[in-house]
């Protein structure tokens, strides 16, 4: 890739207004704080201290490889990064941004992330984590529920006009009465300025909101999960011990980021915590993922199951050098039974199936699982403390082995949304339970098996899709009378999105509708992979009311033989 050009901030230096404070959130009961405490799970230990503890320990040790958002390929110490969060963190202080401010982060994969993240963190700051795919519809959701005093972006990156974007989030945020973020550009930041040699870790209290992470909502306004430093840094580190996390490990970062799977699972957390080497590859196709994989003796992957057909299938053909790949990950979605053991087979490496949510709860296979059940399961709860429920729709608990709603809480497994007492009334029960949207089977093991979802999403490779929302802009066509988004089952992407539209009487077909949904400003993995023209959208036996019905009659006619049709690449 060829370096960019040094550029200028993208917004003026002018001084920042003030921001609401951190509004408050439901928590943990006394007694459930006391016991998790008691017990070891939480400790006193905050991100900053967390920051500053690693990147003294294991200082000496490459820490982060990979390229800067202007190109240029990069490899930093556990000193190194240490350097570069305490830069940040002045470059936002010396911005106006405050300690408790909310900071929107849209960034790719590249090193400044790590940098803006830590920074944000070490400074007392609050990040959101936003993706990069992120358009004006979400990061204005993002940045009105926040209340966000900065949009971090890598301008250009993926073709993206972020000045453009900054302008149209803006305009939106001005007409609801809410004060535009501040623009921060890090291909703009000098990266070999110095740190600061004094930055005071900031007095925080471990059991304080750290940063806010986003839900797959179902009704298109994403929900902001507030993370603690005390319940976060527990699950990074248990996850590190069941997963074998060392020094020695060396973790490729294939997917965005931002997600709570390659934060946490352990993630780039949970390589830092143990002294460990991240790789962060700019694109995930299996080509620069082979690539890093030789040249930087990669052991460890955190993949979707798109992406492990794709290694699978790619592997066949190239037979590349994965000599030192030890484990591969797959979540985010339900792999499939019969491609579970290619992963061993194929690339030569353990299997480990993860299924969670970034709300919580996360279940891994264990290296001594017996293989049937490394292949068929999505594993068992990190705690002993987590506690699951699997129950009918009368919250009434079922017997092992039948299919049920899962509900769960535990020592991370948050008991409240930020700035969401509706969702809170919706997604928790009187007694602190989180009612996840996922149907499984548990085993008597304590074994999850994914079979679906109760929630009107799609997982189309792992990003959850509202369909309310799909369908709500859809509707703002002018030629579309009534529009219904349909999860259809695919062997690649798990689920492809169809929309099935009902045209305006004496109106012709709309044309092109998805790219009249992208001039909307959705999210470019939301755009539908197929449309479909119907003269007359069909009645469910309660009628057309019923939207849940109709996808599931959607869903089955669509996903019959003579229906079926390639996903969109």
């Amino acid at each position: 890739m060829t370096p960019l050009a040094p550029r200028s901030p993208l917004a003026p230096r002018s001084p920042l207004a003030p921001r609401s404070p951190l509004a408050p959130v439901r928590g943990w009961p006394a007694e459930a704080r006391a016991r998790y405490r008691d017990l070891g799970y939480w400790t006193d230990e905050t991100f900053a201290v967390f920051v500053e503890d690693r990147t003294a320990r294991f200082a000496a040790r490459v820490a982060v490889v990979g390229q800067d958002a202007r190109g240029v390929e990069r490899r930093w110490t556990y000193a190194d990064l240490g350097d570069q969060a305490r830069a940040a963190a002045a470059r936002f202080r010396d911005l106006g941004v405050a300690p408790g401010d909310r900071v929107v982060v849209a960034l790719p994969n590249v090193v400044e992330f790590l940098a803006t993240v830590l920074g944000l963190l070490r400074y007392g700051a609050v990040p959101v984590f936003a993706l990069p795919s992120h358009r004006e519809v979400e990061l204005t959701q993002f940045c009105a529920l926040a209340d966000a005093a900065a949009l971090v972006v890598a301008a250009g990156a993926d073709g993206v006009d972020h000045a453009a974007l900054h302008a149209a989030v803006a305009g939106r945020l001005t007409e609801r009465g809410v004060v535009p973020p501040r623009l921060v550009d890090v291909t703009a930041w000098d990266l070999t300025q110095a740190a600061p040699s004094v930055l005071p870790v900031p007095d925080a209290d471990a059991g304080q909101v750290a940063f806010l992470q986003l839900s797959g909502g179902t009704t298109g306004v994403s929900k902001l999960i507030p993370r603690t430093h005390a319940d976060y840094l527990y699950s990074v580190r248990a996850s590190a011990d069941i997963c074998g996390v060392t020094a020695a490990t060396v973790m490729l970062v294939v997917l965005p980021v931002a997600h709570n799977f390659p934060m946490s699972s352990p993630g780039v957390l949970g390589v830092l915590d143990r002294g460990g080497r991240v790789v962060l590859a700019r694109d995930p196709s299996p080509r620069t993922a082979f690539r890093h994989v030789a040249a930087e003796r990669v052991t460890t992957v955190a993949l979707v199951p798109p992406l492990a057909h794709a290694w699978i299938s790619a592997a066949r053909r190239r037979r590349p050098d994965l000599g030192s790949l030890t484990d591969v990950q797959v979540g985010g979605a339900r792999l499939a039974d019969t491609v579970a053991p290619e992963v061993r087979s194929v690339l030569g490496a353990r299997l480990q199936q993860v299924f969670g949510m970034a709300e919580g709860l996360v279940s891994y296979t264990r290296a001594d699982d017996p293989d049937l059940v490394v292949e068929t399961t999505q594993g068992r709860p990190i705690s002993p403390d987590d506690e699951v429920r699997v129950v009918d729709a009368d919250d009434i608990d079922v017997p092992d082995g039948s299919e049920g709603a899962l509900l769960t809480r535990g020592p991370y497994t948050i008991r409240g949304y930020y700035r969401s007492e509706h969702a809170d009334r919706d997604s928790f029960t009187a007694d602190g339970f989180y009612r996840t949207g996922d149907l499984v089977r548990r085993l008597p093991s304590g074994h999850l098996v994914v079979t679906g979802r109760l929630k009107d999403q799609i997982n189309r490779g792992g990003e959850k899709v509202a369909t309310e929302e799909l369908e709500a802009f859809a509707l703002t066509h002018p030629g579309v009378l009534d529009a219904v988004a349909v999860g259809v089952p695919d062997p690649y992407l798990g689920e492809r999105i169809v929309l099935v539209v009902q045209a305006e009487t004496g109106r012709d077909a709309p044309a092109d509708l998805p790219g009249f949904l992208r001039g909307q400003g959705l999210a470019t993995y939301k755009i539908p992979d197929a449309v479909v023209v119907v003269d007359e959208l069909p009645a469910t036996h309660v009628g057309k009311n019923s939207r849940r019905e109709l996808r599931a009659l959607l869903a089955d006619r669509l996903a019959a033989p003579a229906a079926s049709a390639p996903a969109a690449p």
